[in-house]
């Protein structure tokens, strides 16, 4: 089910329970702690708490601030829109912004009635305490969670990472290879998606929160920059050489690293050992072949800097038997 089929079916429960605890306890006007259940009911339980504060403080000012208008004026319209002209900026300077339409409702019943005395205000505040309260429980007994959902982010970003890699690796190979880098702009709106699920799943961890998915993702973010410059650096490269068939194993090799639990170090292995060829190897005879050797070293330390970001997020692999696909 979806946040929005969710989300109804709470405004309803809330709803009910409201109408049902107000109308029990012989509160006039029982249908309208529904509707103050109705504004109520969040997305988590963090905003939830805020939110109703915020409305259950704005209905109380305005109520007080719209009686003292009544009192003094009476009951005409106009009086109502000298409450809106001045109650709403104080509610507003006092931070119970979202408060200001609850507020409302109880002003206007108060309105509708035609008479301020202390029944009336304690019927409006009873109101208040069974609707905002109802949507407080509903709000706080449960909230849907996310794992699921932030797991199946990972795991779509995590290939999208495969499938680029592995047209870099057959980019080194094939110089004239063209790719449109879909897959950039996929990884880019998934880690958005992780990024968001991830900052509703911590509003609505109330007491301990944890922010490890949160961590992650802005994790994944940092590494696709790193993988759009490595995308720069390989653009620069148009023709073939033995280098880049050394980073083409290497990022194939990354291909498959990048879909596993687990932080191998083979690609981290691979890295050291063009590391340490592009030292053994003689020094360029050309400025083409300089400019080349030159950017497929820039993308090796890139790469490597890639390589420790993932290191932080995955534990090693146990048991892990490390050997070089290199010939020695």
């Amino acid at each position: 089910m979806n946040g929005m089929g969710f989300r109804v079916i709470k405004t309803a429960i809330a709803a009910l329970m409201a109408v049902l605890i107000a109308d029990g306890l012989g509160v006039h006007g029982a249908t309208s702690a529904g509707l103050l259940a109705i504004l109520g009911v969040d997305v988590t339980r963090k905003r939830s708490i805020r939110s109703i504060s915020a409305r259950f403080f704005a209905s109380v000012v305005g109520l007080l601030f719209a009686s003292v208008l009544f009192l003094l004026f009476g009951f005409h319209y106009w009086v109502l829109a000298l409450y809106i002209l001045t109650a709403f900026p104080i509610i507003v300077r006092a931070g119970f912004k979202e408060g200001i339409v609850t507020g409302s409702v109880v002003v206007f019943r108060v309105f509708s009635e035609g008479v301020v005395d202390t029944h009336t205000l304690l019927t409006q505040l009873y109101l208040l305490l069974i609707g905002l309260g109802s949507a407080m429980i509903v709000n706080l007994i449960y909230m849907p969670r996310t794992d699921n959902t932030m797991l199946e982010i990972r795991h779509h970003i995590d290939e999208t990472f495969s499938v680029i890699f592995s047209n870099i690796s057959r980019t080194l190979r094939e110089p004239g290879f063209v790719w449109n880098g879909q897959e950039i702009i996929d990884a880019e709106m998934a880690i958005v998606k992780g990024i968001t699920e991830a900052g509703r799943s911590l509003e609505n961890q109330v007491i301990n929160p944890k922010e490890d998915w949160k961590i992650y993702f802005y994790m994944r973010k940092q590494q696709l920059e790193s993988i759009q410059y490595m995308l720069q650096l390989v653009s620069q490269m148009y023709e073939h050489m033995p280098q880049g068939e050394l980073m083409a194993d290497l990022f194939e090799q990354l291909s498959k690293d990048v879909l596993t639990e687990h932080y191998t170090g083979r690609t981290e292995k691979l890295s050291e050992l063009v590391g340490n060829k592009f030292k053994e190897m003689e020094l360029p005879n050309s400025r083409e072949e300089f400019e080349v050797r030159s950017a497929i070293l820039q993308l090796n330390r890139e790469l490597e800097r890639f390589l420790k970001i993932a290191k932080k997020d995955k534990a090693p692999a146990p048991n892990e038997h490390r050997t070089s696909p290199f010939p020695s």
